[in-house]
């Protein structure tokens, strides 16, 4: 059994994230360790005129914020591959009766 990273629900109310400042903000108090970094990093190595890989990488980081205060999607992330692997056998047998 491999080791799972443990993430904790971020507590408040989820913030503001309308422009890339208040994205980048949010991404420090509420994101992931390096999350802000690697936003940034992947925000300049895009052309700002590719509007589309702009709201792509915008999107991603903002679900990452958005996930963090959600708990069953922080629960879902944090299960075990043999958990998983239980719950898949139980639904393989029920389907098979």
């Amino acid at each position: 059994m491999t080791a799972q990273p443990h993430y904790e629900t971020a507590p408040g109310p989820v913030p503001p994230m309308r422009t890339l400042a208040e994205l980048r903000d949010a991404l420090a108090t509420h994101g992931l360790p390096g999350d802000r970094i690697r936003f940034d990093v992947e925000l300049g190595a895009v052309d700002l005129d590719d509007l589309t890989s702009v709201r792509e990488i915008v999107q991603a980081y903002r679900h990452r914020v958005l996930m963090r205060h959600d708990t069953g999607a922080t629960a879902a992330i944090t299960r075990s591959d043999a958990d998983i692997a239980a719950e898949l056998r139980r639904k393989m047998e029920a389907g098979a009766r």
